[in-house]
């Protein structure tokens, strides 16, 4: 289907993903990643040129507007090179490989992503955005195709070479040689010597970690409110070189100022990916849907541990705006929400003080309002207005006068009447296919979620997902597929989905009581161990022994925007493996998390799962099983409470299947709690405050 044609579009019209459908009309000949593309380079001898985004990413589309909807620029690069257009949300597999190649190159990288690949697919140059004519010290986009043009056709062997070397580098650095357990200091140093470097990085007057752009950091937000509690429970060392009110502070103004900024919506709740300034003011608008489970897990957590209403809010609103927008009637999650809308990013989000005043024709609520979150007439953000509260309501209310509850009551009114007018507007872009490592992710938050809050509805939303999960990405073949579109399952999963899925179904078993959910988790986990297990190292591949359409594996152990498959999978062989009394699992965890210590401790933002999973090697697990009439009363009221360092099973009837619940049911009706920690297990109570006193 050669493009000669725009209007007729391109081969991309036959894809799902809501990203290749933007190029379908591009003048670009763009082929999807497949045998198709890949032959063709060989039998013409082309470089290929792969070009990665996702349809959230404001400079891909500016790219497309700039560049590939340039007829003369689309000519050039269909004369010169076989173009393929992936969406890294449905192939982060090629994504990995080549991100890691451009930024070996150019020692930076992002999306949009542009590399250059032999036929062989060997990449030998790449960079992310390119600018239609030289700027900022950039040269132009056909400057860059004519230059790697000639470079193919007048000096193929340096081209060659600078591919094979290149590669040969990748997979070296892709197979993480040599990785192994270490024993320099204790597990408890290196958790505090984490700790430290993490509360050295922290923003104390805004909150996060680290200058701008920021990310929420969810992850590292999250070890430092385990950190607290811990040291709550079991005492402080008289040597801890910190206060560990440090630890719990640190966290929660992070939390403060996010759900205070522009970052989050604060007309319908769910948060933005990242902020590009120090206050969390103005987000790059696009909506997420892992970084908002990641967040409902951490605002959740934050809540169980200081009761805090304005936490409990932020959950309310996002999962609510989840389950409206974003959950399908089949129970799957939908992608991302794009920045722009109108080809202008935020237009959606963003106001004029006049258009506010004439909403809220009540002149009172107008000023009230608009000084609540910072509405200027010149505008708070490039002559608009992004909704935030760097002011304390509090105080606002108290210099008008009146109780802090009759100003929000008013502040609500007016945000009623914005988000009636706001959703007449023309909405961004959905995302509608639906990733299976992050719907496991949302279902995790429903099920912290319902656990925190005591609300059911947050259960059901997690168990309607996992229904999906099941029914719409496992094939007769017993393999799982990554994504899902207009009734098609596509792309065998990676280690995260599957990692995510596994973590999902402990946290449903625990809530739910439910341990067919175990017995799911525990054929995901050996599925894992036999189709991406190295046998030679600790870690897994991202990809599974059976996936052929990629030239590279590769071991995935940064922890960015979302936890890696490999530090999540250290926690699921710990909890399942103490479960199942698999000590194989436990001490394949163990070995993997001594790794990564010394790693965590240096780079705690990058590291923040393994160092949670570096803090329970450190601190030791208790084991709580419940068993009795009123074991499922009982797992409420603990889950809501959640101890640290915890694992949770509970029956209200005999079970044999799982160790932890043989032999457990009490003989007079009574419910009893057992636990046990270091090996050793206490004398069972049956009462809520003694196991709390324990």
């Amino acid at each position: 289907m050669k493009n000669e044609n725009p209007l007729e579009g391109n081969r991309l019209l036959l894809e799902t993903s809501p990203y290749l459908q933007q190029h379908a009309y591009n003048p670009v000949d763009w082929y999807p990643w497949g045998a198709e593309a890949l032959e063709r380079a060989k039998q013409e001898d082309k470089p290929i040129l792969v070009s990665i985004g996702y349809s959230a990413c404001h400079w891909c589309h500016v790219m497309e507007r700039e560049s590939f909807e340039n007829a003369d620029t689309a000519a050039l690069m269909n004369e010169h090179f076989i173009n393929i257009k992936v969406d890294r949300e449905e192939r982060p597999d090629i994504d990995n490989i080549y991100m890691d190649a451009v930024t070996a190159i150019t020692g930076s990288g992002g999306w949009p992503l542009n590399v250059f690949l032999t036929p062989e697919l060997k990449p030998f140059f790449g960079g992310t955005y390119f600018p239609p004519v030289r700027a900022h010290n950039l040269n132009s986009w056909r400057e860059v195709l004519h230059g790697i043009s000639q470079s193919w056709r007048e000096k193929r062997e340096t081209v060659s070479a600078q591919a094979e070397n290149l590669t040969a580098h990748l997979q070296k650095s892709f197979a993480l040689a040599g990785l192994q357990a270490k024993s320099d200091s204790t597990d408890k140093e290196w958790v505090v010597l984490t700790t430290q470097a993490l509360l050295k990085s922290a923003d104390t007057e805004w909150g996060g970690f680290s200058g701008p752009p920021k990310f929420p950091q969810s992850m590292s937000i999250r070890f430092l409110l385990w950190q607290y509690q811990y040291f709550q429970t079991h005492g402080t060392p008289e040597d801890l070189p910190f206060a560990i009110e440090d630890l719990l502070q640190t966290a929660l103004i992070a939390l403060d100022k996010m759900m205070h900024g522009g970052i989050y919506d604060q007309l319908q709740g769910g948060f933005a990916r990242y902020s590009t300034d120090r206050m969390w003011l103005a987000p790059h608008f696009e909506k997420m849907l892992y970084d908002n489970a990641l967040l409902v897990g951490a605002y959740s957590h934050a809540y169980r541990i200081t009761k805090k209403a304005g936490y409990k809010r932020v959950v309310e609103q996002t999962l609510g705006f989840v389950a409206a927008e974003w959950q399908d009637e089949d129970g799957g999650f939908f992608s991302a929400y794009d920045a722009d809308s109108e080809g202008v990013e935020g237009k959606y989000y963003t106001w004029q003080r006049a258009e506010i005043e004439r909403l809220l024709d009540n002149t009172s609520l107008a000023e009230l309002f608009c000084e609540a979150y910072d509405v200027r007439a010149e505008g708070n953000w490039e002559h608009v207005n992004i909704l935030w509260r760097p002011k304390d309501w509090l105080a606002l209310a108290e210099a008008r006068g009146i109780t802090i509850a009759a100003f929000e009551d008013m502040v609500t009114m007016a945000e009623k009447k914005l988000l009636a007018a706001r959703n007449k507007r023309v909405m961004p872009l959905l995302d509608d296919k639906k990733l299976m490592g992050w719907n496991a992710l949302m279902v995790s938050a429903c099920f912290e979620a319902a656990a925190s809050f005591g609300n059911q509805q947050y259960a059901l939303m997690g168990e309607k997902a996992l229904t999906f999960i099941r029914e719409r990405l496992l094939g007769a073949d017993g393999r799982y597929c990554h994504n899902y579109k207009d009734g098609k399952a596509a792309n065998p999963a990676f280690l995260d989905d599957l990692a995510f899925y596994a973590d999902a179904l402990l946290q449903a078993a625990e809530y739910t009581g439910n341990q067919q959910y175990l017995h799911t988790a525990e054929q995901v986990v050996n599925f894992i161990n036999q189709h991406f297990s190295d046998e030679e190292g600790l870690l897994y591949w991202y990809t599974p022994d059976y996936q052929t359409d990629i030239p590279l594996r590769k071991k995935e152990a940064y922890d960015g925007a979302i936890p890696s498959g490999n530090s999540v999978m250290s926690r699921n062989l710990l909890q399942l493996g103490t479960l199942l009394e698999r000590r194989d699992w436990v001490e394949r965890s163990r070995q993997m998390v001594k790794a990564f210590e010394q790693t965590a401790g240096k780079y705690p933002n990058s590291f923040a799962t393994w160092a949670q999973m570096a803090q329970w090697s450190a601190y030791g697990l208790r084991e709580v099983a419940i068993c009795g009439p009123e074991a499922e009363e009982f797992a409420r009221v603990l889950l809501q409470k959640r101890p640290p360092n915890a694992i949770f099973q509970w029956s209200g009837v005999e079970n044999n299947r799982f160790p932890l619940l043989t032999g457990r049911m009490p003989e007079d009706g009574k419910t009893g709690i057992y636990v046990c920690e270091n090996y050793a297990c206490k004398q069972p109570v049956y009462h809520l405050k003694d196991f709390l006193a324990i």
